[in-house]
C-alpha cells in the first residue's frame, strides 16, 4: 500500500478512485459538511497522511499545518487557494496545487448567465408569470438593456476573465477593457481589447464590471464605496470570483440607492451568511456559489485535484502548483 491521502469532504468519485486504482490509501472524511478548524487538527493529530486534498471552506492556517506531521502536498479542490497560508506552507516544504485547469469557459458561461439574467431580466420575468401576474404582450413590460456597443470591464484578465471577455466580444461586439497586473498584448490583439492602467478608471468607463482576480491581501474590498461611487448610474456589477473582494455591506447601500443599476454575485463576503438586505434588493440576482458547478467540470477538478497530489508524491513537480 502506498501513502495514505486524506480527502477533508466527498467529492466526485472518479478522482478518489483514480487514487485508490493507483494504490494509495484513501481516506475521505465522513462528515458532509465543511470541517471546522478544530476538526481538522484532530484529523491530523490522530493520523498520518503523505497528502490532503482540501476544499475551499477549509481554513488551512499556520496551526493546521503544524499538525500536519508528514504531508508533502496539499491539492485544492478550487481555482482559488486563499484558504490556504502558502508562505507557512512552502516554509514547511508541503507542496499547494490547485485545480486552475479546469472551469475557465465554465465560470464564465456562469458570469455571462448573471448577466443576461440582469440585461434581459429573466429573474424579474419568471416571476411575473408564475406569481400569474402575465395579462399579454405590453411594450413597456419589464424592459432590459442590450449589449451591444457596450463597454465591459475585465479585472483580472486570467483564463477566466479571458474566456468572458471573448463571449462579450464575439458574442455581443461588446468593447472590452481590462486591468490586470501585468499588461495582454495578445489579448488586445485578439480582442481588440484596452489596457486600463487603474481600477479606478477602469470602473469609471466600464457599462459592465466583471471581477476575475484571486482572494488577496490587495484585492480584498477591492470594490469598496469609493469605487463603487464610480461607476455609471446604469452600471453592472459581476462577482463569480471571491466574495471579500467587494465590500458587500458597501455594495448594498449602492444598491438600495440605484447608485448603480444592478449586481450579479456567485460569491459573498461572509458565505453562506449574506449581509443585510441583499436578499430585499430588486436589482440583484444571487446564486450560491455554483460558477464551476456542472457535472462534468466538477468530476474534471476532482480527477486533477487527485493526479496533483500523485504528480507531487512521485513525481516532486506538478503543472497546477501554486507555491
Amino acid at each position: 500500500m502506498k501513502n495514505k491521502i486524506f480527502v477533508t469532504r466527498k467529492i466526485p468519485i472518479v478522482g478518489t478512485l483514480s487514487l485508490t486504482q493507483a494504490g494509495y490509501n484513501v481516506v475521505i472524511s465522513d462528515k458532509d459538511y465543511p470541517l471546522t478548524k478544530k476538526e481538522l487538527i484532530k484529523v491530523f493529530k490522530k493520523d498520518s497522511y503523505s497528502g490532503v486534498v482540501s476544499l475551499l471552506t477549509d481554513e488551512i492556517d499556520a496551526e493546521v499545518l503544524a499538525c500536519m506531521k508528514d504531508v508533502k502536498v496539499i491539492s485544492n479542490y478550487a481555482v482559488g487557494f486563499n484558504n490556504i497560508d502558502i508562505k507557512t506552507a512552502k516554509e514547511k516544504n508541503i507542496s499547494v496545487c490547485n485545480t486552475k485547469a479546469s472551469s475557465g469557459d465554465i465560470v464564465a458561461e456562469h458570469t455571462m448567465a448573471l448577466l443576461y439574467a440582469l440585461t434581459s431580466r429573466v429573474v424579474w420575468g419568471d416571476f411575473f408569470v408564475k406569481k400569474g401576474k402575465y395579462n399579454g404582450w405590453d411594450p413597456m413590460l419589464l424592459r432590459g438593456s442590450s449589449l451591444r456597443g457596450k463597454t465591459v470591464g475585465i479585472i483580472g484578465a486570467g483564463d477566466i476573465g479571458k474566456h468572458f471577455a471573448r463571449m462579450c466580444r464575439n458574442g455581443h461586439g461588446m468593447q472590452v477593457v481590462y486591468f490586470d497586473i501585468k499588461r495582454d498584448e495578445n489579448l488586445e490583439k485578439e480582442l481588440n481589447a484596452v489596457y486600463i492602467r487603474t481600477v479606478d478608471e477602469l470602473v469609471s468607463i466600464s457599462d459592465v464590471v466583471s471581477l476575475h482576480v484571486p482572494l488577496n491581501e490587495h484585492t480584498f474590498h477591492l470594490i469598496d464605496k469609493k469605487r463603487l461611487g464610480m461607476m455609471k448610474r446604469d452600471g453592472i456589477l459581476l462577482n463569480t470570483a471571491r466574495g471579500p473582494i467587494i465590500d458587500e455591506q458597501a455594495l448594498v447601500r449602492s444598491l438600495e440607492k440605484n447608485e448603480i443599476a444592478g449586481a450579479g454575485l456567485d460569491v459573498f463576503e461572509f458565505e453562506p451568511k449574506l449581509s443585510k438586505g441583499l436578499t430585499k434588493l430588486p436589482n440583484v440576482v444571487l446564486t450560491p456559489h455554483i460558477a464551476s458547478a456542472t457535472k462534468e467540470n466538477r468530476e474534471q477538478m476532482s480527477i486533477i485535484a487527485c493526479k496533483n497530489i500523485m504528480d507531487i508524491l512521485e513525481n516532486g513537480k506538478c503543472d497546477n502548483l501554486v507555491n
